[in-house]
This record gives structure tokens, C-alpha cells and sequence, in this order.
């Protein structure tokens, strides 16, 4: 029988992310992230859900990823889900958590807010159009490098 294992989130980080080493000398990062659910209830009034995903990032993609993010910012994630079992140290009880390997990250929202990727957009996605009289460099057929 086939499976698919795929995440694509997008929401706010809870916390700062935290990094550690694995003996091999791998980053291993790990941080929380809110993403909403938006439905309307019985009276048709609109409500936010939030769920809050733990999510881990190995490597220079995770460490990248650290440089750029704080709590509050906003991430866009893909991954895979994962589910460790272990018996509690203490009491002896089985004990499971699922949680999300991102091996992929995307710039989201605005500049000033920490997320870039909406450089040179009017915020719906669609490229700014320059105003009348803006500076706008005259290219030449023959300045053309190719």
C-alpha cells in the first residue's frame, strides 16, 4: 500500500529557535509554530484555532533558517511528519510525540517584519508598478550581456 508524508505550514514561531549539536557536530534546531484555523461558528462569526506545531531542522538549512527568525516572526515550512516513542524514565509509561522534520523554509511576509520575500510587491503578491517620473536605468539592445 502507498503513503505520502508531506507538511506545508505557514504561521508564527512561539519561541526563538534553539539549536544544538548533535556528537557528529550536526545543528539540530528546534522551535514552535502557531498556525490558525479560521471557520465560522453556529452564529457566523468568525473564529481563530490555533494548533501549535513543534518542528525540528537539522543542519546549515536549520542554522539558516535561525539567523533569519525570531518568536512572532513568520515562517512558511515543508516537511515530514515524525512520531518518537520512549517509555518515561521516571514512571515507566509509554510516552509519544509527533512533531514536524522541515527540510525545506520560505521568506513570508514583509520586510520590516522580519520575513522578507514580499521585496519589490504592493502586499497581495503582485509586483509594485513604478509611479510616473520614477527612475527606471535605460537599457540598451546592445548593453545586453547575452
Amino acid at each position: 500500500m502507498s503513503s505520502f508524508n508531506k507538511v506545508i505550514l505557514m504561521g508564527n514561531l512561539t519561541r526563538d529557535p534553539e539549536v544544538r549539536h548533535s556528537q557528529g557536530g550536526m545543528a539540530i534546531v528546534k522551535f514552535g509554530l502557531a498556525v490558525n484555523r479560521r471557520f465560522q461558528d453556529g452564529d457566523g462569526n468568525w473564529k481563530d484555532e490555533p494548533t501549535f506545531v513543534d518542528i525540528t531542522m537539522f543542519g546549515k538549512r536549520g542554522e539558516a533558517f535561525m539567523r533569519f527568525h525570531t518568536k512572532g516572526k513568520q515562517a512558511f515550512v515543508e516537511g515530514t511528519l515524525r512520531l518518537d516513542n520512549w517509555a518515561d524514565k521516571e514512571s515507566g509509561q509509554k510516552r509519544s510525540k509527533l512533531y514536524v522534520v522541515a527540510d525545506n523554509w520560505e521568506f513570508v511576509g514583509s520586510s520590516g517584519g522580519g520575513g522578507g520575500g514580499d521585496h519589490g510587491s504592493d502586499g497581495d503578491g503582485r509586483q509594485a508598478r513604478s509611479s510616473p517620473g520614477a527612475y527606471e536605468p535605460a537599457v540598451e539592445v546592445d548593453d545586453t550581456p547575452f
